[in-house]
């Protein structure tokens, strides 16, 4: 039955128009198409479809419009209107259409004599991807598996230090990853031949395993080092002395200066994150904040009869603002 009306008008369209073949702008960059391309190409190839006639053809069709569009100097052409949708032009050089309408030995390839526009190396790229090298004896194409990818969500001290973690899988394997010290957010970790099975001895995908990273409670991080805000007591701010810290590899001993008031950083050499390949060993950032708490009755006389030597405006630097 012969299509009639609006049926036939677009898909004459498309079939008169390259941009159209491929869904893509007329003003669409080299990349777009060579993008559009293959994703047609894929989808609509013979071998995908065996005893699809229409498979076929729109295959032609897709392989022809991107001989064209893929040509900068032919593509101008049809752009200028020097060559019409049909690939014709007053020097009758070899037509897109032509390509479409070549013999089956030619018909997606480069031609015998050197003309054509398109890549041959394309399909290549797209079916070696897919297919993993081609046919296997007997005609049956070798595919390989998919890469597979998961999130796996750990700890901040685990991602510091470095941790075994163990994934289940949907299809109930179970992966044993191994996040290395210095892990950051959003680090992707390939795991080879834990992704999706391959057909016809084609080999199997990989499980790409991103890391997300849950923050801390007390603890940053910038960088290779790590921040943390301190709280010490009255007495340990205005007599200073060894306190005990806790880092993200055990405690340690910090000494805090006398008269150390809030926002005072300190810092821990070492002992921010671990050295790992390419980069050294962070620091530990300690900001001091006073925590005063509940005053007893002993500590409010003495700051009420309290006179200071050298009295200190701490609000004197933002009154000097005008």
């Amino acid at each position: 039955m012969r299509k009639i009306g609006a049926e036939a008008a677009a898909e004459r369209e498309i079939v008169d128009d390259p941009y159209k073949t491929l869904g893509v702008a007329s003003d669409a960059s080299q990349d777009a198409i060579r993008k559009a391309y293959r994703k047609l190409a894929k989808q609509h190839h013979p071998d995908l479809n065996p005893g699809s006639p229409k498979a076929e053809e729109l295959f032609k069709q897709i392989a022809a419009a991107n001989a064209l569009l893929s040509d900068p100097e032919k593509r101008a052409q049809y752009d200028r209107g020097e060559i019409d949708a049909a690939g014709q032009e007053r020097a009758q050089r070899p037509s897109y259409r032509e390509h479409a309408d070549g013999t089956a030995g030619d018909r997606y390839s480069r031609g015998a004599g050197g003309q054509g526009s398109w890549d041959a190396g394309d399909l290549g790229d797209i079916f070696g991807s897919m297919f993993g090298g081609g046919r296997r004896p007997g005609g049956a194409f070798r595919t390989d598996g998919s890469d597979e990818r998961y999130v796996l969500t750990t700890d901040f001290l685990e991602a510091v230090n470095g941790a075994t973690r163990r994934l289940t899988l949907p299809d109930g394997r179970v992966l044993d990853v191994k996040i290395p010290p210095g892990a950051t957010e959003g680090l992707v970790m390939r795991l080879r031949g834990q992704g999706g099975p391959g057909r016809n001895g084609g080999k199997v995908g990989d499980a790409l395993i991103e890391i997300h990273v849950a923050p801390h409670p007390f603890f940053e991080r910038r960088g290779q080092d790590i921040t943390v805000t301190l709280p010490i007591s009255l007495s340990e701010a205005v007599l200073g002395g060894p306190i005990e810290v806790k880092t993200p590899r055990g405690p340690v001993k910090m000494q805090i200066p006398p008269g150390s008031d809030s926002g005072t950083e300190l810092r821990l050499r070492g002992r921010g994150v671990p050295q790992s390949p390419g980069h050294a060993a962070g620091d530990l950032y300690a900001t001091l904040r006073v925590m005063i708490g509940k005053p007893d009755d002993a500590l409010s006389d003495f700051v009420r009869d309290w006179k200071p030597h050298d009295v200190v405006n701490p609000r004197g630097k933002m009154e000097s603002v005008a």
